[in-house]
């Protein structure tokens, strides 16, 4: 049995990873860390993890999670990971890093994120459908929820060499915000409206950027995202522009599903469905839902993806990268549908 520690298990993520691993066949939390929660158990503070989980929040240091962990997920802010991460992996504990710390390099973190970072380590990208190096790996930073959501989207047809440029319009519910409330999430607020921010200057763009160009590059991306009055899900619509040479030339409905057919064999999280994805057919689950247009004009292809963001996006895609890295079958403690209705 996987020892697994959590560090930061006071949030959405820490609740949801413990959710997760109570229904894990071969990996057990044994330890979850929150200095300001220290003592009290896991079940007054998610609730919905009582009598699951008989664990108490505890203020260990790195080197004593890493002393009882074969693998420790750190669930902090940006900005803190850094000063875990060095001192679990050189105690000898796998990691998965589920801030935005080590996502992208040096240079391109300390712009996007507007600070210095104190202890960079090199980690895999932890979007296994594009990097099977997950497999094995020691360190793997987890991707945000929106690069999730969007990057799987397009994948495909980024690879083909169609797209020269992609415009995300993301939709998520309002637990993407966080486990603190704010004015956005607060319910007069929010209740029956759409939200739009940072519509030209999203962190996660970085990280769409990054992993599209690996597939294309120059490939340009733009990201506009939105918080809608639901709890939880992500719901990318991408308008793939293609290039000139491409312009009714684009295959059909047909030739495109092979391509995401073809694309994603060896991904058994990836549905691609016949018509638009449903948020409902996802939630609670590690699914990414995928449907797609060809438009008639022959220069745009809109795709369509649906996940749960704390699941896909987060804690679910996050036991997936451990479950390759301890080298257990990717679909571990996963394999379950979503909530439906």
């Amino acid at each position: 049995m996987i020892k697994v520690g959590i560090v930061g298990g006071s949030g959405y993520t820490g609740g949801e990873l413990l959710r997760l691993l109570s229904l894990h066949p071969g990996a057990e939390a044994v330890c979850i860390t929150s200095r300001k929660l220290e003592g009290r158990p896991v079940g007054d503070v998610h609730t919905h993890l009582r009598a699951v989980s008989s664990l108490k929040f505890e203020s260990p240091s790195p080197a004593e999670v890493a002393e009882r962990c074969d693998v420790v997920f750190t669930a902090v802010p940006h900005g803190t990971a850094m000063d875990w991460v060095p001192e679990l992996l050189d105690a000898g504990a796998k990691v998965v890093d589920l801030s935005a710390d080590y996502r992208l390099p040096l240079e391109v973190f300390e712009k996007t994120y507007g600070m210095k970072h104190r202890a960079f380590r090199e980690a895999v990208f932890g979007m296994p459908e594009l990097h099977p190096e997950v497999r094995g790996a020691e360190f793997v930073a987890n991707p945000g929820c929106y690069p999730t959501g969007a990057s799987l989207s397009v994948a495909p047809l980024v690879g083909a060499g169609f797209a020269e440029r992609v415009v995300f319009d993301s939709k998520s519910g309002i637990s993407g915000a966080g486990i603190a409330p704010s004015q956005t999430s607060h319910y007069p607020n929010m209740a029956e409206n759409v939200i739009a921010y940072k519509l030209t200057s999203h962190r996660h763009r970085a990280e769409i950027n990054q992993e599209l160009s690996r597939l294309s590059p120059g490939v340009k991306a733009s990201f506009t995202p939105h918080v809608v009055p639901a709890v939880r899900g992500i719901f990318t619509t991408a308008h793939l522009l293609v290039k000139d040479e491409f312009v009714g030339e684009i295959p059909d409905k047909a030739g495109i599903e092979r391509i995401y057919r073809d694309f994603y064999k060896d991904s058994p999280f990836i549905r691609l469905v016949p018509t638009v994805p449903s948020l409902a057919a996802v939630r609670g689950s590690n699914f990414c839902d995928i449907g797609f247009e060809v438009d008639g004009s022959g220069d745009r292809i809109v795709v369509v993806s649906a996940i749960d963001n704390l699941v896909k996006g987060a804690s679910g895609q996050a036991i997936q990268n451990m479950n390759l890295m301890m080298g257990m079958a990717e679909t571990e403690g996963l394999w379950f549908p979503g909530g439906g209705p």
